[in-house]
Order: C-alpha cells, then structure tokens, then sequence
C-alpha cells in the first residue's frame, strides 16, 4: 500500500510503497477514506511529540474509513462497517476507562504517534470494541474525518471541562481548526463569543461560523484589554486554542473573577512550560483546567447536536486535497497558511 512517512523529524515527507499492517488481535484494518491534517501531525513531525519513538514514521489521527478485517477478539464490528475513531485509543480496563475518563488512560494507544497513522491507504486501529464510533448514515466521510480530533477536542473543552452555559462570554484564543471548532460548539451551546486571530481570513470564517465578535490581534499592544472593552468584567470561560507562552497567559489574564481558562492548543516546543500570572489566579480564584481529546464513549452527545441540526462541521471544511498532496499541506500548517480545516480525501 502507499503512505507518506518522514525518515527524520522534520525532512521530506515522501510518498512510498509499504507493508500493509498486521491486523490487532482486538482490533481491526480499516480502509481510509478520508484523513484530516491536523497541528498536532506537523507537531509530530517536528520531533515535538515524545510518543514517536521509532522512525521511519506515517502521521495522520484524524480519520474515517471502511472496515476491511476484523481481528480474532473484536465482537462488536464487521467488516463493511463505516467508522472514525478518536486520537486516543484507550485500554478500556484501567481505572480511569472505569470511570469512564477514557481520554486520560494511561496506557491509550494513538495512531499517527504512539503507532503509525492514517496517511496511509490502511491504517491497523486496536482495541476496536472500546474505541471505534460508528459513521452516521448520510454523513460523508469527509466531514466524518473532522469529527476524531478538532470537533470531540473542542467539544469536551467546552462543553464538558468549560461546562459552559447559555449566554456566557467566550474568547476563544487562535481561528484553527479547534478553535473554530469550539466557536462552533459555543455557539450552538448559546453562548456569546470571541474569536482573536491575527488573520484577517480566519476572522471572517470566526464570524460566518457563529462569533459574535471578532479580535485582530496583529500587531495590538493588549489584546487583554480589547477583550475587556467587550465583556468589561472579563469574560466568563476563555480557551488557548492555539498553543503559545502568549496565548495562554492572554486566556488566563481576560477572564472575570472565578472565571475559567481551558489549556486545549498543545504547548509544545519552544512554548512548552509557559510562565503565568499565577499571582491573578490565587486572587481572583481563576480555574485552570486542561482538556485532551475525548473517549468514544462521550460521541453520541456531539453526534446528537449534529444530528439536530445545531452543529454542521462540514461548514468547516476549508479545503479537501487529493492524497499525493497529504504531504504538502501538512508541511503548509507550519506557515500557518490554512484557513479551516484540510481534509484529503483519498476518493479525489
């Protein structure tokens, strides 16, 4: 089969004729169909990511594709079965799965990272019972890859870490992919929210897609103070949707008093660490809450807001690419040149 791997972290991604993968005990092949291209891919193959430890290496987490074969102990799934999949596999029998937080096992497998990943024309999933989602009748799979990383990241950051509430104000720090996923999500919630961006193309699609208001920050001097002259008490939930040292201390520094900040852009690399003003959280009682992905078991929630029509993650979808592009717009993300997300679509 064809994929696209790195043989050192951040060189040429090539296309290359490779060994299919074995088939998982409890898990299964699945046939890609579409494979979304995600920050946290360029991260990976910038060497940012501790889990990949072998290369040669394939990226890709976010997928939707066909079952092709099934493994000796999988009882749930058939092959001919459309799926996606969340970026953490998790084990299922540890206490964390038993408490149903299987977005925190310790002992998760993640395709594109701890294993190879879906840029590939078959990726091997283990641990299919606990962890594949089943493609709604209708939905493309384009639109269905979206859903494994960017849309259940951003709907756990809001809904279930941010507990978000109808009306409250949001700034959502960083027009991606995720965080416009989560303006999305906000909206649809019935709150009232902030994009902030320094590209004048991300912020239009902020506001097409649900922003009540919109925060160029290119070039501001304070873009905590922009954000107060909308919510002067400061606004009640604010989410680091892009990853940086400046990002994460603006997202604490623009919230009310007990308001609460949610860490969902990865801060990795030169932004891994970042100082805060810890000072403002003691006195002020800010809540610093993280969020990572979100267990299959949580879907039906999302898929339900979908289903009803208050959520259309296919508005999203900034641009599909044919597989012989995978390569070229994952090196793309690190002039942070997408608007949207990119999609390809192994069908083109």
């Amino acid at each position: 089969m064809k994929a696209f791997l790195f043989d050192r972290f951040g060189g040429p991604l090539r296309l290359a004729n490779v060994a299919e993968p074995s088939l998982p005990e409890d898990g299964v092949i699945v046939r890609v169909e579409a494979t979304g291209i995600c920050r946290s891919d360029w991260h990976a193959w910038q060497g940012h990511d501790p889990d990949i430890r072998r290369l040669p290496h394939v990226p890709g987490h976010e997928l939707a594709g066909i079952i092709e074969c099934v493994g000796a102990s999988v009882e749930k799934w058939k092959p001919g079965a459309r799926v996606t999949v969340p970026f953490i596999c998790a084990c299922g029998t540890c206490p964390d799965c038993a408490e149903g937080q299987l977005q925190v096992c310790p002992n998760q497998y993640q395709p594109g990272f701890t294993g190879w990943g879906s840029f590939a024309e078959k990726v091997a999933l283990p641990r299919a019972d606990v962890n594949l989602v089943a493609v709604p009748a209708g939905m493309d799979a384009v639109t269905a890859a979206s859903l494994g990383c960017r849309f259940a990241t951003a709907y756990r950051a809001i809904a279930d870490q941010g507990k978000v509430r109808a009306g409250e104000w949001v700034a959502v720090y960083g027009c991606g992919g995720l965080g416009l996923a989560c303006i999305m999500i906000a909206k649809a919630l019935g709150a009232r929210t902030i994009g902030i961006d320094l590209r004048a193309e991300a912020l239009g699609l902020a506001m097409d897609l649900g922003a009540e208001v919109v925060i160029d920050s290119g070039g501001m001097a304070d873009v905590v103070e922009a954000v107060r002259r909308i919510a002067p008490r400061g606004v009640d939930l604010s989410l680091d949707a892009f990853g940086s040292r400046e990002t994460a201390s603006n997202s604490l520094r623009c919230l009310r008093s007990r308001g609460r900040h949610v860490q969902v852009g990865l801060l990795l690399g030169k932004d891994a660490n970042p100082p805060l003003p810890m000072g403002e959280v003691i006195a002020r009682e800010l809540e610093i809450l993280g969020s990572h992905g979100m267990g299959a078991a949580d879907y039906p929630r999302l898929l339900d807001l979908v289903a009803s029509g208050g959520l259309d993650p296919a508005r999203l979808v900034g641009a599909t690419v044919p597989f012989s592009e995978a390569g070229a717009a994952l090196e793309a993300l690190g002039r942070h040149l997408a608007v949207g997300l990119c999609v390809v679509d192994l069908a083109l």
